[in-house]
C-alpha cells in the first residue's frame, strides 16, 4: 500500500503510533488482546471513529490522500461550500487527522500522517470485499 507521496506504507503494527497507551492499548494482528484497554482509551477510540461518520469529512480526507489543498480547492473538488469545508476541517484538525501550514494568506491542508491514509485505505478495502 502507498501513501500520498507514493511511499510504501506498512500495515498497522503494535507500537508505531507514539501514544502513551501502555501495552493494554496495543494489539497484534496475529493475536487478540488479552485484556481491554483503559476505559479512557476506548472512549477516545470511539470518538475517533465518530469523526469518520460524516460523508463530507470522508470526501475531504480522500481528496487530501492525493495532494495538499487549500479550502477553496477542497470545496470545489468535493462540491461543498467553503464554509462547510472549513467547519469540517476544524473537526478533522481536532481529531488530529489533518494538519495545515500557512502559505502567505493561504492555509494548505494535508493528512496528518500515514496512519490516516492507512485507516481510509483499509476501510475501503473492508467494505469492498
Amino acid at each position: 500500500m502507498e501513501n500520498q507521496e507514493g511511499k510504501e506504507v506498512p500495515a498497522a503494527s503494535a507500537h508505531d503510533h507514539g501514544c502513551a497507551c501502555g501495552d493494554a492499548g496495543h494489539f497484534s494482528l496475529d493475536q487478540p488482546p488479552e485484556s481491554l484497554p483503559d476505559e479512557e482509551l476506548l472512549y477516545d477510540l470511539a470518538d475517533l471513529f465518530k469523526v469518520f461518520g460524516d460523508t463530507t469529512r470522508i470526501k475531504i480526507l480522500y481528496a487530501l490522500m492525493a495532494r495538499e489543498l487549500c479550502v477553496a480547492d477542497l470545496a470545489e473538488l468535493i462540491g461543498a461550500t467553503q464554509s462547510a469545508v472549513s467547519h469540517q476541517l476544524r473537526t478533522l484538525k481536532q481529531a488530529r487527522l489533518v494538519k495545515f501550514q500557512r502559505d502567505g494568506k493561504n492555509v494548505i491542508y494535508s493528512l496528518s500522517d500515514d496512519h490516516v491514509y492507512t485507516m481510509l485505505a483499509q476501510g475501503m478495502t473492508h467494505i469492498c470485499e
